[in-house]
């Protein structure tokens, strides 16, 4: 096995894809490669810098460490959205292509077969299979779902550089079979965090033997009022 080296890892995957037919699937693979191409040169990537192992309903891009990780990242919050518009426009309905994306950094080794290795890379697969991203994609009318790691949080988004706005991403903790995880999503956080309930807040602490207030009793069985203390109705006691 090679020595691991340091590389930006862009992980795709097609929403939906073993849904469709052969023609179809044909069709978004192609449609895939060509926004994917279309991304990196976009961000100044020359074809020397980046290797792919298509993944069927995806893609994986291993691109050079010297390649800005900035320029990459600002194409795939502005361009590759309005790329994903303007071709599925176009397109039929089952022939729409929208995309879950994960962009992060790690070391990757090539082992004697020729397959990538790295723990970094398993996290960032991970990711892009997590639940949170999936649901990111299914609840927005945007075509991309983007999902960076920490180190490219901590390294270019929360600088706040033009066009990578830091207050657009929130933290994630997506579950794996090897533990949580940690990442950072782009755009509002899914309908079930945002509008989810909240626990109830703990009561209130009461002076050493003190009664808390009463509070409403409830219904007597078959319906009807319930009062707490004495009732007068037209002067008499009830």
């Amino acid at each position: 096995m090679n020595d691991p080296v340091s590389r930006t890892l862009l992980l795709l995957d097609i929403e939906r894809y073993s849904n469709r037919d052969d023609v179809e699937q044909v069709y978004l693979r192609r449609t895939l490669y060509d926004v994917a191409d279309r991304a990196l040169d976009a961000a100044g990537v020359e074809d020397s810098m980046r290797q792919r192992a298509d993944r069927g309903d995806g893609l994986i891009e291993l691109i050079d460490a010297n390649a800005s990780l900035r320029s990459l990242l600002r194409v795939f919050l502005t361009e590759v959205p309005a790329s994903l518009r303007a071709v599925n426009r176009m397109a039929s309905s089952s022939a729409q292509m929208r995309l879950r994306a994960v962009l992060a950094t790690g070391y990757v080794a090539v082992d004697a077969a020729g397959g990538w290795v790295g723990s970094d890379l398993n996290h960032a697969a991970r990711l892009l299979d997590s639940d949170e991203l999936r649901d990111a994609l299914r609840e927005r009318e945007n075509d991309l779902a983007l999902c960076v790691s920490d180190q490219v949080y901590s390294g270019i988004v929360r600088h706040n550089h033009p066009g990578i706005p830091t207050e657009e991403f929130h933290h994630i903790t997506p579950g794996s079979k090897n533990g949580p995880l940690s990442a950072w999503l782009h755009g509002p956080p899914a309908y079930g965090k945002a509008h989810g309930t909240t626990a109830a807040a703990p009561a209130a602490a009461h002076p050493a033997g003190a009664q808390p207030p009463a509070g409403p009793s409830a219904p007597p069985p078959g319906g009807g009022m319930a009062f707490n203390g004495a009732v007068h109705i037209g002067g008499s006691l009830v």
